[in-house]
């Protein structure tokens, strides 16, 4: 399922994976939010309550995480605080819901605050 994530100057191109829980927040497409940063992860609340079927403690580079704690989307895009070298670690378990699929160093650019669209491709 394609969809874009569009903030203030940028906008990146995501597949959110056919799962339950990525249809759950297919099916409130679209909405707003605001990004918040956490070292190289961006997350911003959304419109989805859910617990997670397959909790991840560590996650790839480019996925997008659905985080239960904060009802957070969260893309990935290098290391947090508490990663450990190039490992990727969320601030607690997430479920891997997608794949951001444009150049990740877009991301590099959005600052806490930025509004963000969710919507459908």
């Amino acid at each position: 399922m394609e969809i874009k994530i569009k903030f203030e100057k940028e906008e990146i191109e995501c597949e959110i994976f056919e799962t339950e829980l990525g249809k759950k927040i297919y099916e409130k497409l679209p909405f707003n939010s605001k990004a918040r940063l956490w070292g190289k992860e961006i997350y911003f609340e959304i419109p989805v309550a859910s617990d997670i079927k397959n909790p991840k403690n560590e996650v790839e580079k480019g996925d997008i995480g659905y985080w239960p704690d904060g009802k957070c989307m969260c893309l990935f895009f290098g290391p947090t605080p508490i990663s450990k070298g190039e490992k990727i670690i969320p601030a607690s378990s997430v479920e891997v819901i997608g794949k951001i699929k444009s150049d990740l160093k877009i991301l590099e650019n959005i600052k806490s605050g930025e509004k963000i669209i969710v919507e459908r491709k």
